[in-house]
């Protein structure tokens, strides 16, 4: 069965029966290593073509489908078609003509990459796999066709071995006959099998918003999901690449509407597909997208990526709170500010605001939740119903193995009583790309035994344990040292060292477990003129912007949701490690560990069971004071 990044039951509406039929034709009557797109943008340009299809041996076809029937086509000619609509004579383009303009505007970009392009012999320069066109006429038989059009016409127009017709694509079709057909679509039947990293390059060009980038300053950048027109020519194309897997593409392009939930580890996408979700939403929705998480830090990444994209406006990126002050504001509701707790009192006053009509319900188009599991059951409530009905869009991203705001591991509540429609609506995300093999598995078995993988029915959430998909990289390294000053001096001439050979400053973060450790790891790197950011406050930490060169300094609470070349987390030996406090800072030395990407370095003067046990892990660096 071919995998069709768009299954059958989430087609748009406006498909029409003849390109259902034909998906459905493709999906049944095709292999599983043959990927299939329908009516999704490619390229730069936003080229729309009805179908691609990819194949390790045989190669990308491109095709167009219509619904025509004998009597709607009225005259055709090699470049344009009348076709009768409504009673009334419409001009378009051949479909054919159509399918082959696309194919050789995917050729030609493909050709741009060495990787993609014959190295030597008679094809040296060609693009490095067969390739093709043709059209799918769904609802006119052979026989009509060629009662139609003489051979010699056809051949002008629509040569036969470029169509498939209506009786060629029915339910009873055998798979080899169908095959042959698009086989036989291929006019350039040179080349080799595409490997895997080629069959992943191949993604990369023709669907740039499926691109994984290799820092986190350009996941921040302008996406080629909003830019339509063609790439400079002096573009360069980088050695390696990174693209979502299948699942992730499936996930992104058909979450559909109402609500949904994505259950993820750490790393595995969640993020970069409510980015994708973002701009997908903003295209189509009237009312504002509202998107929140709790983190400060990680509000300020996801706000610059909107204002990147030219989205401010459409989205409205918040931490929780930050939007609750902000409705208080706007629908003039007082409160006590004065209060102890006022945070809490703040979120009460909007709740109540709501229940009386204050402030209003269905305010947005759709509301997004990232970092979901550090949501209190109120708190989800209360946004579940700033929704509006009319097209009931929300999405919900969380890992229980990431939670540390709350106290419990897992929810003691279900989804549907805070209005959340979970059920047959969940995706879980098991496949970890952000770290190395070696991070992932340190981090992993640091935290295995308070992170005991358990499975849950949808209106609850599961505790995943991660696959690894990343490379293999260096191991981490663990370095335990007489004191916080020799923690302090070795993590600044580490940094000295990377910003000696060129390495990007914003890739690196220190990572810290107590306040002070923040504001003395600054001082020597001001000392030491090492351009940094602290972000101890709300105001710095909405400050936040990956594209700067210089280090970010970050509690390990504001590391949520974010991600580093390079992260040194520092007094590790001063962390709690008994009882339920021990339990919470393990899964926050786990959530700074999976902020690292290709290289991890934690210190620590102390001794602590948190400390043997990273000293004694069989995949760690042990580094001799």
């Amino acid at each position: 069965m071919a995998t069709l990044i768009s299954p059958l039951n989430s087609l748009r509406a406006n498909t029409t029966s003849g390109e259902r039929r034909f998906a459905k034709r493709l999906e049944a009557l095709l292999e599983e290593d043959y990927l299939c797109w329908y009516d999704v943008p490619v390229g730069h340009a936003r080229l729309r073509p009805d179908f691609v299809i990819l194949h390790p041996s045989r190669g990308l076809l491109v095709l167009e489908v219509k619904d025509w029937k004998l009597e709607t086509l009225k005259s055709i000619d090699k470049i344009r078609a009348e076709i009768l609509v409504n009673g009334a004579l419409k001009t378009v383009a051949n479909p054919l003509e159509q399918a082959r303009q696309y194919a050789l505007q995917v050729v030609n970009k493909l050709t741009e990459d060495p990787q993609l392009i014959q190295s030597a012999g008679p094809y040296q320069g060609k693009v490095c796999m067969p390739w093709g066109y043709g059209v799918v006429l769904t609802n006119i038989t052979r026989k009509q066709l060629d009662a139609t059009l003489t051979e010699e016409q056809q051949e002008l127009v629509l040569p036969g071995r470029l169509v498939i017709c209506k009786d060629e694509m029915l339910e009873s079709t055998e798979a080899m006959e169908f095959q042959e057909r698009l086989w036989g679509m291929f006019h350039y039947a040179y080349g080799r099998k595409l490997t895997l990293p080629q069959i992943e390059r191949v993604r990369w060009h023709l669907f740039p918003e499926i691109r994984i980038t290799t820092t986190q300053r350009e996941l921040f950048a302008p996406t080629d999901a909003a830019v339509v027109q063609e790439e400079s020519p002096a573009m360069t194309i980088p050695e390696l690449i990174r693209v979502f897997d299948l699942q992730q593409e499936q996930v992104a392009r058909n979450l559909g509407s109402g609500h949904r939930v994505i259950h993820g580890v750490a790393g595995s996408g969640k993020t970069l597909i409510l980015g994708y979700r973002c701009v997908q939403m903003a295209e189509a929705l009237t009312k504002p997208i509202l998107v929140l998480c709790y983190n400060i830090t990680l509000a300020a990444g996801l706000r610059s990526f909107v204002r990147q994209r030219g989205l401010e406006g459409k989205v409205n990126v918040h931490h929780f709170h930050e939007w609750c002050g902000q409705q208080l504001i706007s629908y003039h509701v007082d409160w006590d500010r004065k209060a102890t707790a006022a945070w809490k009192v703040q979120v009460e006053a909007v709740i109540a605001a709501v229940d009386q009509g204050q402030i209003p319900r269905a305010q947005y188009g759709a509301v997004m939740i990232d970092e979901g599991h550090d949501f209190e059951p109120e708190w989800l409530r209360l946004v579940s119903q700033m929704v509006d009905p009319a097209t009931d869009s929300l999405l919900l991203l969380y890992d229980d193995a990431q939670s540390i705001y709350r106290n419990k591991c897992g929810l003691d509540f279900s989804l549907s009583s805070v209005g959340i429609k979970a059920a047959g609506r969940t995706t879980i995300l098991r496949k970890n790309y952000r770290n190395t093999r070696e991070i992932l598995s340190y981090a992993f078995d640091f935290a295995k035994d308070i992170l005991d993988p358990h499975a849950a029915d949808d209106d609850h959430i599961p505790v995943i344990r991660p696959e690894s998909s990343g490379g293999s990289g260096v191991r981490p390294a663990f370095r335990q040292c007489q004191s916080l000053s020799d923690e302090i001096d070795y993590a600044a001439r580490c940094i000295t060292t990377w910003q000696a050979r060129g390495d990007f400053l914003g890739e690196i973060a220190v990572i810290y477990t107590q306040k002070a450790h923040g504001s003395l790891i600054a001082d020597k790197l001001a000392g030491a003129q090492i351009p940094h950011h602290l972000m101890t406050d709300s105001g710095h930490k909405k400050a936040f912007d990956p594209s700067q060169n210089r280090v970010n300094i970050l509690s390990a609470q504001s590391s949520k949701g974010l991600e580093f070349g390079t992260v040194i987390v520092l007094g590790i030996g001063q962390m709690e490690t008994e009882k339920q406090r021990g339990e919470l800072n393990a899964k926050l030395l786990y959530v700074s560990m999976t902020r690292a990407k290709e290289r991890l370095l934690l210190t620590a003067s102390c001794k602590t069971d948190f400390t043997e046990k990273l000293a004694g892990l069989a995949s760690a660096e042990l580094v001799a004071a």
